[in-house]
């Protein structure tokens, strides 16, 4: 029998939620008895694999090139998770939206510079009008908030749904912990 395949994604936050994951230490031997890590920031896959068991997606869409992402893992995805209070509900990223993407980029890249003052075209995707939660693009089957949530709450996410059960995170996480 093969071993399940995990993916982990990062869209628009601090990474928080990854370094959480790699504070399991060594609980990772654990999840790695269960299953593969086939795509991450942590591995060096440059495409998302055909199909994955679980993802766990850190952070808001705010770009076009988190939409685009989103989207094609949901599609390779059987299980999606929100990890973390910026993908459940965009939180940080979205503290933009009061202000409108247009604002947001000169503030950062004109008045906030004192050379080469100019806004990237090339560089940086298009920002969406909003930061939205992944769930306001794409279902997601479970949600873990925290900022970050703990390595052992994401172990506990990881174990039970590698275990094919749908973990219950009541009493385990919550908004801004």
């Amino acid at each position: 029998m093969s071993k399940a395949k995990i993916a982990t994604v990062w869209l628009d936050g601090c990474s928080g939620c990854h370094m959480s994951f790699l504070d399991i230490d060594e609980r990772l031997l654990t999840v790695a008895e269960l299953a593969d890590l086939v795509y991450s920031p942590l591995v060096d896959a440059k495409e998302f694999p055909e199909m994955v068991d679980v993802t766990l997606i850190e952070g808001a869409v705010s770009n076009k090139e988190d939409y685009e992402k989103i989207k094609k893992v949901r599609a390779h995805t059987k299980i999606l998770v929100s990890l973390g209070d910026c993908a459940v509900t965009a939180n940080v990223p979205g503290m933009r939206n009061l202000f409108g993407p247009k604002p947001v980029l000169e503030r950062a890249y004109l008045e906030n510079a004192q050379h080469n003052q100019h806004i990237p075209v090339q560089v940086i995707p298009p920002l969406l009008d909003k930061s939205v939660p992944v769930h306001n693009v794409v279902d997601v089957d479970v949600f873990v908030p925290g900022c970050p949530p703990s390595a052992d709450t994401i172990f506990y996410v990881l174990t039970e749904l590698l275990n094919g059960r749908i973990p219950d995170v009541s009493g385990k996480t919550y908004f801004g912990v």
